[in-house]
């Protein structure tokens, strides 16, 4: 009833929309001489304000059509190469013949090392990690899961669980072909884990040569935060009764049980009320003084930050059990489909951890577990970094991870892209 009774709201709330986009449009049309009062200025600056808020945002676009090499623009193509219900893989496929030029060699000489990224899915679409997309595009083939929201999956298609989510990352990895290299963004972390652990006790050809998480929660009981408190405070009947909804009919997935996009975003903010009340505020007292640029990264941060999507029933319940009240991978107790994960057995498959001294998300530790469960790889093989002075966001994202994460990660990558596997090159 709670997520019809959200809809209905939504719906009321168009003739509204519209009206403030009316008032909007006539006070800052230049042939209105009340616009450019103060008086004016102020009413469509909240005629803005109450549109932003009252908005359906939907699934962001990607926005990356070229990259720069060498100061040269090198345009990019984004293909799907793999595809299932719950997910699709996107390849960033960049203009070869304009890379050959901006490099000056050959077409058939580049050999860019392939990197999948894997984004969370925990709210947010995987265009939250477009920064994240952009710094590695001039120098490897790039590719990202692109995971699909719930309510847009017909019932048919059926579940969409923990194990399932593992077993999509298996064949992601598969698909971007051996000797690739993987980054795991925040919750992925242990499926990502998991489907290489089970690779490598199949001695799978197609595993990769590295293995990155940042910012993931392998280990919840290190350095608890806030949402990791609140996990486990609460029972799991309390999740299944409170925060699992059904999908009206207007949308594919109807019928389905999820937890909804509106509730975790409702979450998001209520860990950070007031700076988001105060950006509001800030974003209204820019647009009364005419501070474009400023209103401009407001709404792009913004645009992004409230488009949510949902996740099935089966998918969050199983993290929030397993992950952060059982914590059944730390532990050795954690399946899938009746294999039991062996982090122990990955032994040529070099591990780098990110983590972010400010976190507030995934603590100091979280992720640095790794490095205790995968007890099979030498030394040499196994690297953690801690970046100063940055919170969860900005482990993936912004300047520092710009100018000191990605560096340090592609550095990683290129010590570990040849090494030996089975007395030979990978």
């Amino acid at each position: 009833m709670l997520y019809a009774f959200m809809e209905m709201t939504r719906a009321a709330m168009l003739p509204w929309r519209a009206a403030a986009n009316v008032a909007r449009t006539s006070l800052r049309s230049p042939l209105n001489p009340v616009g450019d009062t103060l008086a004016g200025r102020t009413a469509a600056a909240a005629a803005d304000v109450f549109e932003s808020l009252t908005r359906y945002y939907g699934k962001p676009e990607w926005g990356l059509s070229a990259t720069e090499v060498n100061g040269q623009p090198v345009g990019i193509d984004i293909e799907t190469v793999w595809n299932k219900p719950f997910c699709s893989l996107l390849h960033f496929s960049r203009d070869r013949g304009a890379l050959a030029a901006a490099r000056g060699v050959k077409a058939k000489a580049i050999n860019d090392p392939r990197l999948l990224i894997v984004a969370p899915l925990s709210g947010h679409y995987a265009t939250l990690l477009r920064g994240t997309v952009e710094a590695f595009l001039p120098t490897h083939e790039v590719y990202i899961t692109d995971w699909t929201d719930a309510r847009m999956v017909p019932v048919m298609e059926g579940r969409f669980g923990l194990g399932d989510y593992v077993e999509y990352v298996r064949e992601m990895i598969t698909a971007v072909g051996p000797g690739a290299h993987v980054a795991a963004v925040c919750q992925p972390g242990p499926p990502v884990l998991a489907a290489i652990a089970l690779m490598a006790e199949d001695k799978d050809p197609a595993r990769p040569a590295t293995m990155t998480f940042m910012g993931s929660p392998i280990d919840t009981r290190k350095s608890p935060t806030v949402p990791n408190k609140l996990s486990e405070e609460r029972p799991y009947e309390w999740f299944r009764d409170n925060l699992i909804h059904t999908v009206p009919a207007v949308y594919p997935g109807a019928m389905r049980r999820v937890y909804p996009g509106f509730l975790q975003l409702t979450g998001f903010i209520n860990m950070n009320y007031e700076r988001h009340v105060d950006a509001h505020y800030t974003y209204f007292t820019n647009l009364v003084k005419g501070d474009g640029d400023s209103a401009d990264r407001h709404r792009q941060f913004y645009d992004e930050y409230l488009s949510v999507m949902d996740l099935t029933e089966e998918f969050y319940l199983e993290t929030i059990d397993q992950v952060f009240q059982r914590h059944a991978l730390p532990d050795g107790t954690l399946t899938v489909k009746g294999r039991l994960v062996r982090p122990e057995l990955i032994t040529d498959t070099a591990l780098l951890t990110v983590e972010g001294e400010n976190d507030d998300i995934s603590g100091i530790g979280q992720t640095q577990a790794a490095h205790t469960l995968c007890t099979g790889l030498s030394k040499a093989l196994r690297e953690d970094y801690v970046q100063p002075g940055v919170g969860h966001y900005g482990v993936f994202n912004g300047r520092r991870f710009r100018e000191e994460i990605a560096p340090r990660m592609t550095a990683f990558m290129e010590r570990h892209a040849h090494h030996k596997r089975n007395g030979r090159k990978v």
